[in-house]
C-alpha cells in the first residue's frame, strides 16, 4: 500500500471496544478442531462455529452493535432493517433485548423458518413484512419507510459499527487458536464479516493468509476485486441467500481489497454437497452461507496442504423444506443424476426393452414422465437416472447409442432444464 494512501480498514481498539459491548449478548462461540475434514483435505482444520451462535449466525454481533452506538433521540420513531434472513433475526433479537419497535423487511422468498425465527427472537417488537422478490427490493422499501418514519435504518452490511461488531468474531478465533493460523477461509456476501475479520487479522496476525468465497451464482466481491470498483450484478443465483447480493458495501469492498489474499467461488452444488457432508457426517446444521468456507477447502487443498486453516462456519438457519432441493443440486453436481428426454417408440414392450437393455445394475430411475401421443408413432418421456458413480455415466450413454434409443441430453441445456424439471 503506497505511504500515501491511508488504511480504511476499522481500528483493534475499536472492535475489543465492540467485544466488550456484546459480552452478555452474543455467545462466545468454540473454535473446534474438525478431524475428519484435517483429513480429507491434508491440512489441520478448525471451524469458528457461528451456526451456535444465538441466533444461529454471527449477525447479532453487527446488529446489537450498530443498535447500542445509536442515541435515544435516535431511536425514538423506532428501528428498520432489510434483510434476507440472518440481520432480521440479529435486529429482531437485539431490539427485544432493548425493547424497541423494529419493522423488518424480508423478501418474498425468504426461507418460512428464518421469517418465523425473526418473530420468534423479536416477539412483539417485530414487525415483519414480505416485500419484493429480492433483498434489493425489501432494501427500497426498507428505505421509503425510513424516510417516511423517521425510523433509524440498520443497514446490514456498510456500515463501520457493523463491521466492528462482527469483527469480534477474529477476536475470539486469535484468543482460542493454540497454533498460529496461516489460513483464514471466511464467507462472503455484503462484506461485513470480511471486512472486521479482515481488519483484526491485519494487525494482530499479519501473516494469515485470508480467503474469501462467494458462490458462483453471485461473485459480487470477485467482480469488483477483477474491476477495481464496486460493481452491480445483473442477475445473481439466490440460492445461497446468506450470502447472495448483486452489490458488496462500499466501505466492505476498499477494506476486503486491502486485507484479503483473494476471493475466489465455489458452485452452488458443491455447496449443496458440503451441506449433506456436514449433516450426515458430522451433524452439523450449516445453511448454505454457512458451508461456502468447509465447501472451498476442495478448490485449494494443494494450497492448504499440512497448514493451520479456519473456516468460519457463519449460520445454521436452514431450512428444512429445502432438503430435497438441496439433494437435487448435489447430485447434479457431483454427476450422480442425469436428465434426458427420450422417444420411445409408441407399442408395448418398448420401456421394458429401455429397462433391460440401458439401466446398469445400479442405476435408477428418480423421475418419469410420459403421455401416450395416439396420432404418433414416438411419444417422449422425461426420464432422471440415478447413477451410483460419476463413472457410470459413459457406459450409460453408451448402452442408449447401442440401443439405437433416439434421446436428447437436458442437464447441459439451462433453460431446457429448469423449465422441465
Amino acid at each position: 500500500m503506497p505511504e500515501a494512501e491511508v488504511s480504511s480498514t476499522v481500528s483493534v481498539q475499536n472492535i475489543q471496544e465492540a467485544a466488550h459491548v456484546l459480552k452478555d449478548i452474543a455467545i462466545r462461540t468454540p473454535l473446534m478442531f474438525n478431524h475428519q475434514l484435517s483429513e480429507q483435505s491434508g491440512a489441520n482444520i478448525w471451524l469458528k462455529r457461528e451456526d451456535l451462535q444465538i441466533v444461529r449466525s454471527y449477525k447479532i454481533r453487527g446488529a446489537y452493535y450498530k443498535i447500542q452506538s445509536l442515541s435515544d433521540k435516535e431511536l425514538k420513531n423506532g428501528i428498520v432493517c432489510a434483510s434476507a434472513g440472518n440481520h432480521a433475526q440479529g435486529i429482531a433479537f437485539a431490539c427485544y433485548q432493548k425493547q424497541i419497535k423494529c419493522t423488518i423487511f424480508m423478501p418474498v422468498p425468504t426461507p418460512e423458518q428464518k421469517v418465523k425465527q425473526v418473530k420468534i427472537f423479536g416477539k412483539e417488537f417485530a414487525d415483519v413484512r414480505l416485500v419484493g422478490d429480492t433483498f434489493d427490493d425489501s432494501f427500497e422499501e426498507a428505505m421509503v419507510f425510513s424516510n417516511h418514519q423517521k425510523a433509524a435504518f440498520i443497514p446490514p452490511f456498510d456500515d463501520p459499527k457493523i463491521i466492528e461488531g462482527q469483527g469480534t468474531v477474529g477476536k475470539e478465533i486469535l484468543e482460542d487458536a493454540e497454533e498460529p493460523i496461516d489460513y483464514l477461509i471466511l464467507p462472503v456476501g455484503g462484506g461485513g464479516l470480511s471486512a472486521g475479520i479482515g481488519s483484526y487479522f491485519s494487525v494482530l496476525s499479519p501473516s494469515t493468509k485470508i480467503i474469501g468465497v462467494e458462490p458462483a451464482g453471485a461473485p459480487a466481491m470477485k467482480k469488483s476485486f477483477d474491476e477495481g470498483k464496486v460493481i452491480t450484478l445483473e442477475k445473481i443465483d439466490k440460492f445461497v441467500d446468506g450470502a447472495a447480493v448483486k452489490r458488496v458495501g462500499e466501505h466492505n469492498f476498499r477494506i476486503c481489497r486491502e486485507v484479503l489474499e483473494k476471493v475466489i467461488t465455489v458452485p452452488e452444488g458443491k455447496v449443496c454437497s458440503t451441506i449433506l457432508q456436514l449433516y450426515n457426517e458430522q451433524a452439523i446444521v450449516a445453511e448454505p452461507a454457512g458451508s461456502l468456507s468447509v465447501a472451498a477447502l476442495d478448490f485449494l487443498r494443494d494450497e492448504i496442504k499440512g497448514k493451520n486453516v479456519v473456516c468460519v462456519v457463519s449460520g445454521s438457519n436452514n431450512d428444512i423444506t429445502r432438503t430435497a432441493e438441496i439433494k437435487e443440486r448435489s447430485m447434479l453436481h457431483e454427476g450422480l443424476k442425469h436428465y434426458f428426454i427420450v422417444d420411445f417408440p409408441q407399442r408395448a414392450g418398448a420401456l421394458r426393452e429401455f429397462l433391460n437393455e440401458v439401466l446398469g445394475p445400479e442405476d435408477d430411475i428418480a423421475h418419469f414422465e410420459y403421455s401416450k401421443k395416439t396420432s404418433r408413432e414416438q411419444g417422449p418421456a422425461l426420464i432422471g437416472i440415478e447413477i451410483k458413480a460419476k463413472n457410470d455415466f459413459e457406459p450409460l450413454v453408451r448402452r442408449m447409442e447401442e440401443a439405437n434409443i433416439n434421446y436428447e441430453y437436458v442437464n447441459n441445456q439451462p433453460h431446457l432444464f429448469r423449465f422441465l424439471i
